[in-house]
Formats: C-alpha cells, structure tokens, sequence
C-alpha cells in the first residue's frame, strides 16, 4: 500500500509567512477483514492483491487484516460494528448471512452493482456459490474463497490392497469395502488407515454431506427449521460412526488439522477434506493421488463451504463503492483462476475455467476440475439465524456419538432440541 505524506511547498521563509502549505490529500483506505492467521502463503497472496489493485487506483489503499479463524473473524467483525467501526469490508463465512442480516449490519451487492455491467458480473458466479447469499430476493454477499469437500485417495495404496487404482469408491458400500482392504497392520499397531473423515473443526460440515448423500437435508432455506434428528440425518450419523467401529478409521475423533499430513505421510489411505488441501497435497504427496466427488448413498451430495465479501452499513458512500471497485478486480476471471491455482480453493465463476491459466491447470491437475464438477450436487452450508448458538451444539453431539459417549440417536435428538429453542423466535406464520 502506498504511503503518502503531507507536502509543504516550502520556496522560502516569506512564501512560508505568505500562504498556508499545501498538503496532498490521504487516500481513501478501505480496511479489509480476512479469514486467516497473519502467517502462511495467502495473506502474502491477499497482500499483493492490494498492492496491485492500489498501483492501478492511486486513491484508494487497501488494508489486509488477518483476524484469525472463521469464528474469530465474525466475532470481531460484529463487535467492531457494534461499536460503530466495522471494516468497510470483509471475508466472512457465508454460513453467517442470517446473523449479519438480522444484526442489520452489511448491505446487499444489488443495492451496489447497479449498472448493467454489474449485473452481468453478479451472475456470473456459480448458483451453488451464491445461493449461501441469496436471500429474500438479495445478493449479500459475493463468493471468492470457496470450496467443497472431496474425496482424495492414494492410487499406489489401493494397487498394493488390491484396488484399482483408478477406481475410487463411488458408494458408502464401496468405500466401508475398500477401506477395510486398505488398513495394515503390524500386530495390533494399524501403520495405514483404510478412511479418515476428521470431526474437529467444523464437524457438521462433512456430516451435512453425509445427510444430503442420506437424502436429507439438514436445515430450511429460510434460516428457521433444522432436521438433525431425522432418519436421513441418523443413518448418516450411524454410518460415520461405523467406519470407526470397524476398524476403517481411527476411533473417536479424527483431527481435521493433522488429517491432510496424515495422507501425505501414507497413514491413511483415503480421505474427506476441503478442495482447498490440493495445492498442499498436490505438492508434497510422493505418491500418485486422485481426487473424486464424495461417494453416495442415496444420492450424490455435498455442502459448498469457505467465505465471501460482505460490505458492513457502516461504510460511507465513498467507501462502499470503492470496496464495490476492489471486489469486482479480484473476482475477474483471470484472478479467480490464479487465486484457485495458487490455494486449492475452487474458481467461483465458470468464465474462470474457460481461461487459458485454468485450462492449463486441469491439463496439468485433473483433479482440480472435480470439486467444479460436484458443484452440480452441492447444497448451500449449513446456515440459520442464530447459526453458532445451532451449530456449535450440533458439533458437540457429532463429535459425542464419534466418541462414543452417546448414541448417534440420543445426540442428534439434543441438538435438535436446541435447535428448536433457539430458533423458535424466528418461526414465520
């Protein structure tokens, strides 16, 4: 970000006693909350993004800010509102729209995208992105770091089991048989894992893709009904729970965080992560890996995840259309592309996988394309009024029946109680 000073236009002591210094304005700063820890690649790749932005519009400085986790960054994001000094804008989770909505705290991007132009650009993102955002007739929010979970697996460990390599299971059947050929043991020691499906983090997330592949889904689109203790969502629960009881993958709860070096190192076999992991994997896997959709039951299914740009009613005029200038710069596709290659996480309009950049990456990485390919059987997140006060418990009773300590019956009925009273003000006539 460039650094302006104030300028006295000094040509003596006697012009000096004659006429005030002229001083060259500041220009406008846009302070911009992002999602991330201060260290790692991509706030050095958010940071060049400003400072390109910034060397093609000299008044305007945009100010990265890394406020940690997901849940660390709506928290600041809402406090710092309501003390009357949020960020003009913000990458937030999308899942957060009913929140930010009923707080009255950000603007919709079709009370700012006003042009045809605009417009054009607005629908230009995949729907299942933008359908996290979409409510009650308003775009309020715009995609950009956006995945969905996908299925990796090592092709020279199904070789060894057996397998063929090329063949990745495509059902729940599939995957309970070939992950129970693909755990080694040495003694009662297990030195490879047949599947991992972490539970930490947030653990609803891959659970709502086990609901949607069950042939439910997990809450109303109006933010004011959940169905965690239906039968679709209780078969999924049952079925989570029995990779661990037979061995396939490690008991209890798998850590999300150490799950992806788990696979690169060769301990586990399969897994269920972000498509954000595959530049991670992509570079330092020693082995031939493969990428598929998430298997079914029922269906096909999975949940989008990851965050969009949000512009808090705070900003000024001024502010909301520069922030509105820098959303549309990064989001073109050509950038979309780059950002996707550079992180793992998925390119938010199609335009992007018709560039030369993309084009290029799929030829390089099949892979990639897959988590684009799912999207046709994706869902929006999880995502109500109240959402933390409903998810958070909904993780609790997850990562209880993960550990044992309850049946996957008994905890999704609590969670469902609690979602219940939470949500009961929100009820619509």
């Amino acid at each position: 970000m460039p650094h302006v000073t104030r300028r006295a236009a000094l040509a003596g002591a006697a012009a000096v006693l004659a006429a005030p210094a002229v001083v060259r304005a500041a220009p406008l700063e846009i302070q911009f909350f992002f999602p991330i820890a201060a260290a790692g690649p991509i706030p050095k790749i958010i940071d060049a993004y400003a400072r390109d932005f910034e060397k093609l519009h000299s008044g305007i400085g945009i100010k990265p800010v890394y406020a940690g986790s997901y849940d660390d960054t709506i928290a600041k994001a809402i406090t710092a509102f309501k003390g009357g000094h949020a960020p003009p804008l913000a990458m937030l989770g999308a899942i957060q729209v009913w929140t930010l909505i009923d707080l009255d705290a950000i603007v919709p991007f079709d009370e700012l995208a006003t042009t045809t132009e605009d417009k054009q650009w607005m629908a230009g993102f995949f729907p299942a992105f933008l359908a996290n955002g979409n409510v009650d007739g308003h775009t309020w929010s715009i995609p950009f770091q956006r995945s969905t979970p996908v299925l990796f697996w090592n092709k020279e460990a199904f070789k060894e089991a057996g397998l063929d390599p090329e063949k990745p299971p495509q059902t729940w059947a599939e995957q309970t048989a070939m992950g129970k050929k693909l755990v080694v043991k040495a003694g009662d020691t297990v030195k490879r894992w047949g599947v991992q499906i972490p539970g930490t983090a947030g653990t609803y997330w891959l659970y709502q893709g086990l609901a949607e592949q069950a042939g439910q889904q997990l809450m109303s689109r109006d933010g004011t009904k959940t169905f965690f203790n239906s039968p679709g969502s209780v078969e999924a629960l049952e079925y989570w729970v029995s990779l661990g009881k037979q061995g396939i993958q490690p008991p209890g709860v798998v850590d999300w965080g150490t799950t992806p070096n788990d696979f690169v190192a060769g301990r586990v076999a399969m897994m269920w992560t972000t498509t954000g992991n595959l530049t991670f994997v992509a570079n330092r896997a020693k082995f031939r890996f493969g990428v598929a959709m998430l298997p079914a039951d029922k269906q096909r299914g999975a949940p989008t995840g990851g965050a969009n740009f949000h512009v808090f009613k705070t900003a000024t005029k001024t502010e909301r259309d520069a922030a509105l200038l820098f959303v549309k710069w990064v989001t073109t596709p050509e950038r979309a592309a780059q950002w996707s290659i550079d992180t793992g996480y998925v390119a938010t309009r199609p335009d992007a996988w018709e560039t030369t950049l993309m084009k290029q990456r799929v030829a390089k990485l099949p892979q990639a394309a897959v988590a684009r390919d799912q999207l046709k059987y994706a869902v929006p997140e999880l995502s109500t009024h109240q959402n933390q006060q409903v998810t958070l418990p909904l993780n609790s009773a997850l990562q209880a029946a993960l550990a044992g300590t309850k049946q996957p019956k008994a905890a999704l009925d609590d969670a469902q109680a609690n979602a219940v009273r939470v949500l009961a003000p929100f009820q619509r006539t």
